[in-house]
């Protein structure tokens, strides 16, 4: 979706981006099922992660972190911890980058094998996030990109997402311009939301 070029009428009368109870529902429902088992049959790669973290550098096994949800709701998004522990003391709220100084080496591993975003799978369970969905991004970047790029908040029209249509077909990314290029993507997936689209 051509976010540049798009007419707000096109959203306003548009069926894609209003989704049925059923649609819903029914992707809450492959979530659940999806999650319970995928937590009983990773449980020893998490326990083994959560090992080798504790071991590589001082700090939390698990991440914490607010995002911004469906409906603009903020919650907290869970994560393997792959950075040092105080990453943004000095710098306050930055992008992460592909080869980020603040990644310890097992946090290098498992964000390449993206290990470190299996405790979302708990987000899944609580019902703050889908598997499929637009990637959740912090308070602090959210209220600068609505200023900056057009239509960011229809992204919040629907739960957020382990993986998204942007993480499938854009290379990874962290920059306004990113951001605007992922938007088209996110976009798309909202108006074309449906659990065959999700498999």
């Amino acid at each position: 979706v051509l976010v540049e070029k798009i007419n707000p009428s096109w959203l306003i009368f548009s069926d894609g981006f209003v989704k049925s109870p059923l649609t819903r529902f029914s992707k809450r429902v492959v979530g659940l099922v999806l999650a319970l088992l995928m937590v009983a049959v990773l449980s020893p790669l998490l326990i083994l992660t959560a090992i080798v973290i504790k071991l590589d550098s001082k700090g939390p096994v698990i991440f914490s972190q607010d995002r911004v949800g469906e409906n603009e709701k903020i919650f907290k998004v869970y994560k393997f911890r792959s950075m040092k522990s105080d990453a943004e003391k000095d710098t306050g709220p930055v992008w992460a980058g592909e080869d980020d100084p603040r990644i310890t080496r097992v946090g290098r591993i498992i964000r390449k094998l993206r290990i470190d975003e299996l405790p979302q799978l708990w987000n899944v369970l609580k019902g703050d996030m889908s598997f499929v969905g637009p990637r959740p991004e912090r308070p602090y970047f959210v209220q600068k990109l609505k200023k900056s790029v057009p239509y960011y908040k229809e992204r919040f029209a629907v739960k957020p997402g382990i993986t998204g249509w942007a993480q499938v077909k854009y290379p990874y990314g962290a920059s306004e311009e990113d951001a605007l290029q992922k938007l088209k993507y996110d976009l798309f997936y909202v108006k074309n939301l449906s659990i065959v689209m999700d498999l």
